[in-house]
């Protein structure tokens, strides 16, 4: 019976899934025509301008309830994984009944007064030649959270199912149940707060992050419990939340996100990497360290060209590390070199925690690219010079590979795997750095030119771009359900006085930028070992700006310092992403020990970067402010 009701159910998020992917494809497509016709042609549409942030907005809206059926919505999975699939089963019911459903409820009855409101005002657009009948994309957000709605009791239906034994779970089901109820009549009845509300506030939303319940919905829920049972906050303050949301649905920079994800996904679906890893491993393989070297190199070219790190290290894990292992590379220093250079996507630009930075920093994308080319560059440099140096020191740890084909030929058909790519990077990345396009703009010229090479590389097919749009279209909202979870979280945060605390803790208590920056840096780096860089951006990043600007620090170089903090914390031990793909990848073929113990010095050079850029800031303004 639950299995039945859940495939009915199921039914709904598939077709929310495929209209969604289409629709990447179909946001791609325009999105190129309009530069193309605005920039060739000066003909321009503001039309067609908000029908491309309209198809955004349905992308990840429709997307919410697709992501949830797959499972998609990150999770702190450190003890999740070691769980059995009965208590993960409760987890994901628990998830559903006291995070999912009542915040969506909450939601969609503010979302539905938007909805009204623009509708009997016949609210239409601000820019002239801008649509009318606004009400029609706030009626898509009230759509969207009643899908969610519906696909959570989907997922309460199969995972009751699968229960072996329901009476234990109706047992922890009654006690929590029972603990919200006392934690709520107690406030209401005046009985003070054993701690600050806002360290209780930070406390459950640790314990359920690290518990493994979906991250997007720890901030949503938390955010919702304590604006119920806070008598200075009251459910008012999330009426704003729906307006919010709808802010972000008409952010142009946030349109850059999907765009890039699937010009990346394609690059890896297009088989680009492997041909990059095999020619550059016979192109460098004669020095010492040169297979190493050449997964260093190839990483920024990935970097570059798709910014997805666990798809950068998973790609080498398969390729390349194989063949280092086979030429008797130290599994240590071949596991470092791939996560290292994997991470790079992070920071070197076209890279999605810059645009996400940019959006709540409120700076420019194209600034904050120009920026991290030197940082990434430097990092680049450091890797090869270690490679190059323990190499030298160490005849075993990397030995030259010695190859009978003609050097010539070789490079021949190096130049013949490096050359798309770096032209594709140099269109999409020279466009933003010389102002002739926006991110989005470019990220979907990058979507035809990565189509372009696919097919040049007899690659591209139906398959590979319905498999890259449903990818995005996964990865796009599980983002964005962050943001609006940590927008949430935001809202009530600073409604108990979150922000006020902290300005006047780092602005009052201190009153110095260095130490500041310092325990900001700190602060980040350690929360890096937990949880996601998108919950990094969406949460702590705000609640430091103002900070930021009251002690007059360059916002760009601020930003730059946290890409690359952020960066570090894929690699840290034991709870390192980057790690996680890599051992995903490989397998058996390295230990966990050998991993860890080949990432520590990648960590040391990200350090020092970090620091060099911090004692030197205006490198990052070596190609221009």
């Amino acid at each position: 019976m639950y299995v039945k009701s859940s495939y009915y159910l199921d039914s709904i998020s598939k077709y929310a899934g495929t209209i969604a992917a289409f629709l990447v494809l179909l946001l791609s497509l325009l999105v190129a025509y309009d530069a193309i016709m605005r920039y060739l042609f000066s003909a321009g549409s503001i039309a067609l301008q908000e029908v491309e942030w309209h198809l955004f907005d349905v992308i990840f809206l429709l997307g919410l309830t697709y992501a949830l059926k797959h499972d998609k919505h990150v999770r702190v999975d450190i003890f999740f994984e070691l769980y059995s699939k009965e208590n993960k089963g409760i987890v994901q019911i628990l998830s559903m009944l006291f995070l999912v459903i009542p915040f969506s409820l909450v939601f969609l009855s503010d979302s539905i007064d938007m909805l009204i409101q623009s509708y009997l005002q016949h609210e239409i657009s601000s820019d002239p030649g801008g649509l009318t009948h606004r009400y029609i994309i706030k009626g898509v957000l009230v759509l969207s959270f009643i899908l969610l709605i519906i696909q959570a009791l989907s997922e309460v239906l199969k995972a009751f199912g699968r229960l072996e034994s329901k009476k234990t779970f109706l047992c922890i089901l009654g006690i929590v149940t029972i603990l919200g109820v006392l934690i709520y009549t107690a406030d209401h009845y005046d009985m003070a707060y054993w701690l600050d509300p806002i360290l209780l506030m930070f406390a459950l939303t640790l314990f359920l992050l690290m518990a493994g319940f979906q991250v997007a919905f720890v901030f949503a829920g938390v955010a919702l419990l304590f604006a119920t049972i806070s008598n200075e906050v009251g459910l008012s303050v999330l009426e704003m939340l729906p307006y919010r949301t709808y802010g972000i649905m008409g952010n142009a920079t946030l349109m850059a996100v999907p765009l890039f994800i699937f010009m990346g996904l394609i690059l890896e679906k297009s088989k680009m990497a492997e041909g990059l890893l095999l020619s550059m491993g016979k192109l460098f393989g004669s020095i010492r360290g040169g297979l190493a070297i050449s997964v260093v190199l190839v990483g920024a070219i990935l970097a570059a060209s798709t910014g997805i790190v666990g798809a950068s290290v998973v790609m080498m894990s398969l390729i390349a590390l194989p063949l280092m292992l086979k030429h008797h590379y130290s599994p240590a220093l071949a596991s470092g070199s791939i996560a290292a250079s994997g991470t790079l996507g992070q920071l070197i630009p076209p890279s999605i925690i810059l645009i996400i930075l940019g959006d709540q920093m409120h700076l420019s994308v194209g600034d904050l690219f120009r920026a991290a080319v030197v940082p990434g560059l430097l990092l680049i440099g450091l890797y090869i010079i270690y490679i190059l140096l323990i190499s030298y020191l160490n005849k075993e740890i990397a030995p030259a590979i010695v190859s009978e084909e003609a050097y010539a030929k070789v490079l021949k058909e190096a130049f013949k795997e490096i050359i798309p790519p770096l032209l594709l990077i140099g269109v999409v990345l020279g466009s933003i750095f010389a102002g002739i396009a926006s991110p989005s703009e470019s990220a979907a010229i990058g979507v035809l030119g990565a189509m372009l090479l696919a097919w040049g590389k007899r690659n591209f097919s139906y398959d590979m771009v319905r498999y890259a749009a449903i990818e995005t279209v996964k990865l796009t909202a599980m983002i964005f359900m962050i943001l609006i979870g940590a927008t949430a979280f935001s809202l009530v945060f600073n409604e108990l006085g979150g922000g006020d605390m902290a300005m006047e803790f780092f602005a009052g208590d201190m009153g110095d930028k260095w130490m500041f920056i310092l325990i900001a840096m700190l602060a980040i780096f350690l929360l890096g070992f937990f949880i996601d860089f998108i919950e990094i951006a969406f949460v702590v990043v705000p609640i430091l700006v103002p900070i930021v600007a009251s002690f007059g620090i360059d916002p760009v170089w601020f930003a730059i310092l946290i890409a690359m903090n952020l960066q570090a914390s894929f690699l840290t031990p034991p709870f390192g992403f980057a790690l996680f793909y890599l051992k995903g990848a490989a397998g058996d073929k390295v230990s966990t020990g050998a991993i860890y113990k080949g990432v520590i010095p990648f960590i040391g050079l990200q350090l020092l970067a970090l620091l060099i850029i911090l004692f030197y800031p205006d490198l990052i303004y070596l190609f221009g402010k």
